[in-house]
């Protein structure tokens, strides 16, 4: 279709979701931080006035978990009752175990030079397919519609946290839907935001007031109509909110944390892994290459799927999809990938320095296109290589 609506969305901070992704990142930073080669996969659950963090940690460094989780908690806004939800009195639980010396042994030791004399190469810490993606609808080669959602997310907690005198509160979510034609962006046909607040807000007034200070100061004006519907708190009611309202559950807004559904996605979620899992550092990488390939002219769209198997470092298979956009073909395109960039786990960690402890800051508001925190998988360093490499094999 070359005419199509296409919705995408995005949550704040404060959903329960996002809050759990948060405190595994955190706790993930807070051990990378003493341990840069420690084995960290961590999940946590949450509910009514409980957290419950799990999972498989190996390192030789000690952190205080429970007051990680808590600081976590208060820093989002649930910092007291009357919110449904208090980081200072809830309830944290951890059942945490070393990581399987079975997975642990393909990791150490990749197959590729397990039984050589050469420098030990580690080995992907998991089988799975990942997706990268990038285009050239927005200035952070995101697509518009995630673009949008995530910028309004953002812009609602900006707004709690400044502005809105306690009366909305920390749960929240957007959703963003962009009416195409002939493939490219044209104008914003429906703006959805739901946002927690207070038992005594009027919701006329709560209305007005997100369309004019949160909506309008996010999206461009030159896509907003007379027939852009605003959909603002569409049930009539959000008190409840938070882990009161629903429970949460880390990697379960892996679509919220790529693309938004615009290219397609592995299923592996980020939060919580160390970067020897590719389910997060190889994601990372994908998004690198198809962004440096958009930036560079090869293509309009750049979609990217990297494949690889638990124990093997190098990717069994690249696959490429520039929806016919690409100057060159898909498949000169995946043969300058494959002899462009390594992708073994040891070199994606060091061509992002992926040992430090930077992964909180993306547990919100999205993973890709993040141009207002440093982003180290998306800088544009392989734009000439790139597009010297493709004017060579167009002649």
């Amino acid at each position: 279709m070359s005419n199509f609506l296409f919705s995408s969305e995005s949550v704040t901070e404060g959903h329960p979701d996002k809050i759990c992704d948060q405190i595994s990142d955190a706790v993930l930073d807070a051990i990378i931080g003493k341990d840069p080669y420690a084995r960290v996969a961590c999940e946590t659950s949450i509910t009514t006035g409980m957290v419950f963090l799990m999972g498989e940690i190996t390192t030789n460094c000690y952190v205080d978990i429970p007051k990680i989780v808590r600081k976590t908690i208060i820093d989002i806004g649930y910092d007291r009752a009357k919110y449904g939800f208090d980081g200072h009195t809830c309830s944290v639980i951890t059942s945490i175990d070393e990581q399987s010396s079975d997975i642990a042994m393909g990791v150490d030791s990749a197959i590729e030079t397990r039984k050589t004399e050469d420098e030990q190469e580690i080995g992907a810490g998991d089988q799975g397919i990942m997706f990268g993606f990038a285009c050239n609808e927005t200035e952070d080669y995101m697509p518009l519609p995630i673009y949008l959602a995530h910028k309004l997310a953002k812009r609602l907690t900006e707004y709690r946290k400044t502005f809105s005198e306690d009366y909305i509160r920390p749960d929240g979510k957007t959703q963003v839907t962009v009416e195409y034609q002939d493939n490219k962006p044209k104008r914003i046909d429906t703006i959805v935001v739901s946002i927690q607040h207070k038992e005594d807000v009027v919701l006329e007034s709560l209305k007005l007031d997100i369309i004019e200070n949160v909506i309008k100061k996010v999206v461009p004006i030159n896509l907003l109509d007379e027939n852009t519907r605003y959909l603002v708190n569409p049930t009539g009611r959000f008190v409840i909110g938070g882990p009161q309202g629903d429970s949460g559950l880390t990697g379960r807004k892996i679509i919220v944390d790529t693309y938004g559904g615009y290219s397609r996605h592995g299923g592996g979620a980020f939060s919580g892994k160390d970067p020897t899992k590719v389910d997060r550092s190889a994601s990372y990488a994908a998004r690198y290459i198809a962004k440096n390939i958009v930036a560079a002219n090869i293509a309009e769209k750049c979609e990217l799927q990297l494949c690889y198997s638990i124990g093997v470092s190098r990717p069994i298979s690249i696959f490429v999809d520039t929806f016919g956009t690409g100057v060159i073909s898909d498949e000169k395109i995946s043969k300058i990938i494959y002899e462009t960039f390594e992708l073994t786990p040891s070199w994606i960690i060091k061509t992002f320095d992926l040992r430090k402890p930077i992964y909180k800051k993306f547990a919100a508001y999205g993973h890709m296109g993040r141009s207002d925190i440093e982003s180290p998988w998306e800088k544009l360093d392989m734009v000439e290589t790139l597009k010297n490499l493709s004017n060579q094999l167009s002649l």
